[in-house]
């Protein structure tokens, strides 16, 4: 592995929604992407022969966050077309989702595998006159079965 001291920008990333109609292509730019986490239920445990009145705590059941993800809008139809096969097949439109982190030159640094992904909100844009200058962002949240972590440097 590398050694690197300088940590990753976090703006050179990008996000495969497998799945699609090209499973290579990518689907826009993102612009931001929230909820990378797992998470431990903790099982407390004292044995009845225990030296000391403490408990133990075991590692029990872990669960995924949810993945938000934003990115301006585009002329495509991706989503809607994942959401309505969510709509009509439930768990069969579960998919792979890789997040990669690339260093300055490009190169794949570190991968977040998320697997049994399906939709679970959609947020359209905020549509407004008054700010002439805003881009018209779309919001993605995900629900994940599992999260895998590789780091490729």
């Amino acid at each position: 592995m590398a050694d690197r001291t300088i940590p990753y920008a976090a703006f050179n990333f990008i996000v495969e929604l497998n799945g699609g109609r090209d499973a290579n292509s990518l689907i826009g730019g993102f612009s931001e992407v929230t909820g990378l986490t797992t998470e431990f239920t903790m099982a407390e445990y004292r044995n009845g022969n225990e030296k000391l009145n403490r408990v133990r705590k075991l590692p029990g059941v872990y669960k995924v966050g949810d993945v938000t993800l934003k990115r301006g809008v585009i002329n495509s139809q991706d989503y809607w077309d994942w959401i309505a096969q969510t709509r009509a097949m439930g768990h069969v439109s579960k998919r792979e989702v890789v997040i990669t982190l690339r260093d300055e030159a490009g190169s794949p640094v570190q991968k977040w595998t998320l697997s049994g992904v399906t939709p679970m909100k959609y947020t359209g844009p905020q549509l407004n006159s008054k700010g002439g200058t805003d881009v018209a962002i779309e919001e993605l949240v995900l629900s994940a079965e599992d999260i895998n972590f590789e780091a490729l440097a």
